[in-house]
């Protein structure tokens, strides 16, 4: 008899592999179900929050939820600008030749 660890046979090499692999896909489906409740979680969370909320229109809650998220609701808003008056724009403008003439004599 041959000295050393005993060979391996393909039955047994299947085996162990197939209950790792058992073991992988039952550890992925508990981080499937914890990551889902917590996803739930915070879902409730941020419905609470936006029910904190004042509302500044009318609109239905159903109209928010269509929606999807916030970024998607706000996305017709228009932003508002502030008006620079046109002595402003004429102090900018000049200052901004004067530095600009600067840095081209350099």
């Amino acid at each position: 008899m041959p000295s050393g660890r005993p060979r391996k046979t393909t039955d047994d090499v299947l085996m162990k592999s197939a209950e790792l692999l058992g073991w992988a896909l039952g550890g992925i489906e508990r981080e499937i179900g914890a990551t889902r409740d917590r996803l739930a979680s915070l879902t409730a969370q941020a419905n609470t929050l936006r029910a904190r909320l004042p509302r500044a229109t009318s609109r239905g809650a159903a109209s928010e939820d269509a929606a999807g998220s916030q970024a998607k609701a706000g996305a017709g808003r228009k932003r508002r600008r502030r008006k620079m008056s046109p002595e402003a724009r004429k102090r900018i403008s000049e200052m901004m030749k004067k530095r600009w003439a600067e840095r081209r004599k350099k």
